[in-house]
């Protein structure tokens, strides 16, 4: 073989090109993330001729050259920007790609459109994988601006829009910080219970857990459908017994074979059996159940009142006692009566314990967890900052 004037280069700087020049698939799926090809620092231009798989909902979609092209805004939720897709009617039916929120699969090649445009990168679509149509009089978030009360009524839909996305991104942020700062200076982390018996702060009203509501509806329910037993059916059943004992006792007096016995006994037990089912019924009440006046907890679930908790820093502070360092980052819970929005009746709260340290290392530890969270947001969501900004 022939020497070249120039040899290959190192094996690092390929795998570096490759990085650079190739987009990456996702690890389970065969599309490829809008935010891998939009994201990158030159808006996806290096990435000119790729052939990828997209998959995303339409934000909007324009025709042009009189319907037979069009311009589709997709997003797949991986980042605030849109990828472009460009589709000509002889590769799908149009009319069903143009809906607002419409699903769509595709594969395509980027390329880098005409200058003057806004995009960095655009996908002309090959094939339409797949479509999951919408009807655009029926689909509740369309292209205008909404407000957050409105989108209250739309729950299932309304992590589609720009506002919530960025925040669900933001907070994931936040979550993932939170563990990566704490779990970098050797704190622990402890998952607290969610549902307790004390009141750890004995502050402020909590949500109570019981199940003895719901128990009293079902039995009401139950008790208009088979009403309880009267007295004279369970005096009834009483003499039913006496009846069977007596009819033992005189098989046995009589000296009856073993098998008469037993298939008398049998027929006693299952009278026994039956009345006191029926007694017991009788002392069923609707309602919630009462004990000298006051609620019978112990016919609770747990036995004794339990509520959702306000924190878990009573049993976090039991850890931080053997274990040196210690966090906890779970839901809480308040239920005080005001609906400002100074106060939540549900939230994430961060607590960690520091075992041999005092106000000055506190002190510390929230500045520097303050300033890594700060610090993470800007380096992994500043495009979602900038959104809300």
């Amino acid at each position: 073989m022939a020497e070249t004037d120039q040899s290959p280069p190192p094996s690092d700087q390929l795998a570096a090109i490759k990085l650079t020049d190739a987009v990456e698939k996702h690890a389970f799926s065969d599309r490829v993330l809008i935010r891998s090809i939009v994201g990158r620092p030159d808006g996806g231009k290096s990435l000119d001729g790729q052939k990828v798989r997209a998959g995303g909902w339409v934000k909007t979609g324009r025709k042009q050259e009189k319907g037979t092209l069009m311009f589709f805004e997709l997003n797949d939720g991986s980042c605030p920007a849109n990828l472009q897709l460009v589709v000509n009617d002889r590769v799908a039916d149009l009319n069903k790609l143009v809906a607002t929120g419409t699903c769509l699969v595709v594969d395509g090649i980027l390329q880098v459109p005409p200058e003057g445009t806004k995009q960095k990168i655009e996908l002309r679509v090959e094939k339409v994988v797949s479509v999951g149509e919408v009807d655009p009089a029926k689909y509740p978030i369309p292209k205008t601006k909404l407000t957050l009360e409105f989108l209250r009524d739309h729950l299932h839909l309304r992590s589609r829009t720009n506002t919530i996305a960025a925040l669900a991104r933001i907070r994931n942020a936040l979550a993932f910080a939170t563990h990566s700062f704490f779990q970098e200076h050797n704190f622990l982390h402890v998952h607290t219970p969610i549902t307790t018996t004390s009141d750890c702060e004995g502050v402020g009203e909590m949500f109570q857990v019981t199940t003895l509501i719901s128990e009293s509806e079902k039995l009401e329910k139950d008790l208009i459908r088979n009403p309880p037993p009267s007295e004279a059916d369970i005096e009834a059943a009483r003499q039913l017994v006496c009846k069977r004992g007596e009819a033992v006792k005189q098989l046995k007096a009589a000296k009856a074979s073993k098998s008469d016995i037993t298939a008398s006994v049998a027929v006693l037990n299952r009278a026994k059996e039956n009345l006191s089912k029926l007694e017991e019924r009788s002392k069923l009440k609707p309602g919630i159940p009462k004990k000298d006046g006051k609620i019978d907890y112990t016919r609770d679930f747990f036995a004794r009142q339990a509520f959702l908790t306000v924190s878990g820093q009573l049993q976090v502070e039991t850890y931080a006692c053997a274990v040196s360092n210690v966090y906890t980052f779970g839901p809480t819970f308040r239920a005080e009566q005001s609906h400002t929005s100074m106060h939540l009746a549900e939230f994430w709260m961060v607590e960690p314990e520091i075992a041999f340290a005092d106000l000055q290392d506190d002190m510390k530890c929230a500045e520097a967890y303050v300033k890594y969270t700060c610090n993470w947001l800007l380096d992994k969501c500043l495009d979602d900052i900038g959104f809300h900004v």
